[in-house]
C-alpha cells in the first residue's frame, strides 16, 4: 500500500532523535539513540552529523561522549530539523512538479497545495519544547 504523504527515514530519524535528546537528562550517543528508535547506528550517525553541522547539537567523543542540544528546545522547530536533513520544504501546487498540467487543471484540485502547506505549517508551529 502506498502513502500519499510519506516522511523519509532520514527525516524520521532526525525528528525522533532530537526529541529523544531534548527529553534526556544525560548525554546520548549514537548507539543509545539507534537502539531506542530502532534504526541503524550508521544511519543515525549520518543524520546526527547533519544536525551537528546545522548547529542544533554538539557532540563529544569518548566513552562518556554523545549529543546534547546547543539551543533551547523552544528555539528548535520540527521544520528546522526537517529542513536541516531534507532541504527546504516547498509548498507544492503540482504533485508531479509540472508548471502546466496536461489536463488543463490539476486532477487533484488544490489538494497538493493544501496538504503541503498544512504539513509545513504544522512542522513550523511545533518545537522540541512541545514534546517534553
Amino acid at each position: 500500500m502506498s502513502n500519499i504523504v510519506a516522511l523519509t527515514e532520514a527525516a524520521s530519524i532526525g525528528l525522533h532523535s532530537m526529541v529523544l535528546i531534548a527529553r534526556s537528562d544525560e548525554v546520548l550517543n549514537v548507539l543509545k539513540i539507534s537502539e531506542f528508535i530502532g534504526s541503524s547506528k550508521h544511519h543515525v550517525a549520518k543524520i546526527m552529523q547533519r544536525l551537528s553541522k546545522a548547529g542544533f547539537v554538539s557532540s563529544n567523543r569518548g566513552p562518556s561522549g554523545g549529543f546534547v542540544l546547543k539551543r533551547l528546545p523552544a528555539e528548535i522547530t520540527l521544520l528546522n530539523i526537517f529542513e536541516a536533513i531534507e532541504g527546504p520544504l516547498s509548498v507544492q501546487t503540482c504533485p508531479m512538479d509540472r508548471p502546466v498540467c496536461p489536463f488543463g487543471e490539476c486532477l487533484l484540485g488544490d489538494l497538493s497545495l493544501r496538504v503541503s502547506g498544512e504539513i509545513r505549517e504544522y512542522l513550523a508551529g511545533r518545537t522540541l519544547q512541545d514534546y517534553l
